[in-house]
């Protein structure tokens, strides 16, 4: 539950958002967590709001990215970069939609990837017009890795 209020002060407009958390930091801050925005197009207060808790958001996963794969770029080409890039989102993307992840806290927190699923080891084989994966029979995840893999085609294809 937040409650949000639009004020001036000076020539600034501000709108100021107050969340209460739940949980073990609810005792650290009673009151709940004060933010300040202040908007510099003149759109509706709940617009702006909601274009501040996006932009957060994508920062975080920014900050994800930049502490995981990012960090270090394969070559000085800006080719094989612009790949690994991709490869790091989609990545990235496929370990927060895993199916076995606990729901979504009411305090955001730092998601921990589940990297075991996206380091297999195994190889991808080409025979017949077709594409295999090849893992070990003794693969600790291979039953929750092959469960998300067959979650995944079976989506609908985009038209």
């Amino acid at each position: 539950m937040a409650q949000i209020a639009e004020t001036r002060l000076g020539n600034w407009r501000l709108i100021v958002r107050r969340t209460r958390l739940v949980g073990a930091q609810a005792e650290l801050f009673p009151t709940g967590v004060i933010t300040a925005l202040r908007p510099t197009a003149t759109i509706p207060m709940l617009i702006a709001d909601v274009d501040h808790r996006d932009h957060a958001t994508i920062e975080l996963v920014i900050r994800d990215l930049k502490d995981q794969a990012l960090r270090h770029f394969p070559s000085g080409q800006f080719a094989a970069n612009s790949a690994w890039t991709v490869i790091a989102a989609l990545a990235h993307n496929l370990g927060r939609w895993t199916p076995d992840r606990p729901a979504r806290p009411a305090v955001q927190t730092r998601p921990d990837p589940p990297r075991h699923l996206l380091q297999i080891p195994g190889r991808l084989t080409h025979t017949s017009r077709q594409w295999t994966l090849r893992m070990p029979a003794r693969w600790p995840w291979q039953h929750q890795f092959t469960t998300i893999l067959n979650t995944l085609r079976a989506l609908p294809a985009l038209t």
